[in-house]
């Protein structure tokens, strides 16, 4: 599947290197590179707490600062944000074992900068370039309230996608969409060439869904947001268990709202 541009004709496929999976709402920069505006469909986000955010034009995820009364909740620290993702353990996938395992900067940042700076995945992800700019991209994660981590995918114990798991109802993309609380984000990069157009795409997009609904029991669903232009992804959504819910108009692109449901997973 030849690359295409997300922003100019067809987005990008899960089955292509630049696919990204958001749970909800716009592309935005904590999550890829790429700055949301506030001009989209907007729906009713979580609002049981306020969102300290100092600069009203600014939409990257990292720069919306969650109150410390909040954070305060959180006995066992901030990985309860997402449930302790680094405990999550290995799934059993049609294509093999497969586990999310968080980055670590000193041994995997050299593989994850070779990915981006790959001409087919630096077209959607907006990260190529010299090693710091990834680095700094992941420590911002890795160094934040917990809300968003990047992670490997390991495939029978080879890492071959990267990952960002995210808090969407904490995100500025849930000013996109009615968000709900615990909505929870995804972005995929599958990394190497020998790995992409053969349907890995669907299966770890529907098993990582699964695996999200599985280890967060207050997730109500996860979302994602492809070009509504690019009918094969589209179509990896369904095939993953996503259903269509609504056109939104998002940053470059009128996108597919695309959700799996805790209630119809075993339907979809």
């Amino acid at each position: 599947m030849p690359p295409v541009d997300a922003h100019a004709g067809p987005a990008s496929s899960p089955d292509h290197p630049g696919a990204r999976v958001h749970t909800g709402a716009p592309v935005h920069r904590g999550s890829a590179g790429r700055r949301a505006d506030s001009a989209g469909t907007r729906g009713t986000p979580f609002t049981g707490f306020a969102i300290e955010d100092d600069d009203a034009d600014c939409e990257d995820t990292l720069d919306l600062h969650l109150p410390a009364d909040f954070l305060a909740l959180f006995a066992g620290g901030t990985a309860y944000l997402l449930d302790q993702l680094p405990t999550w353990g290995s799934v059993v996938t049609p294509v093999g074992s497969f586990q999310l395992l968080p980055v670590r900067i000193d041994e995997d940042l050299p593989l994850i900068h070779r990915w981006m700076n790959d001409p087919a995945v630096a077209e959607f992800w907006e990260l190529a370039g010299p090693r710091n700019r990834m680095e700094d991209h992941l420590r911002g994660q890795l160094g934040g309230d917990g809300r968003s981590v990047p992670c490997l995918g390991v495939l029978d114990g080879t890492p071959m996608s990267y990952w960002e798991i995210y808090r969407a109802d904490l995100d500025p993309l849930a000013r996109h969409y009615p968000a709900r609380p615990h909505d929870t984000g995804i972005h995929l990069l599958v990394g190497g060439a020998a790995d992409r157009g053969r349907g890995l795409g669907s299966a770890l997009l529907r098993a990582v869904a699964d695996l999200i609904l599985d280890r967060r029991p207050a997730c109500p669903r996860v979302v994602a947001e492809p070009d509504l232009g690019n009918t094969p992804s589209v179509a990896a959504f369904l095939s993953a268990g996503f259903r269509f819910a609504d056109e939104v108009d998002l940053p470059g692109k009128r996108a597919a709202l695309m959700i799996r449901d805790r209630v119809l997973r075993d339907v979809l």
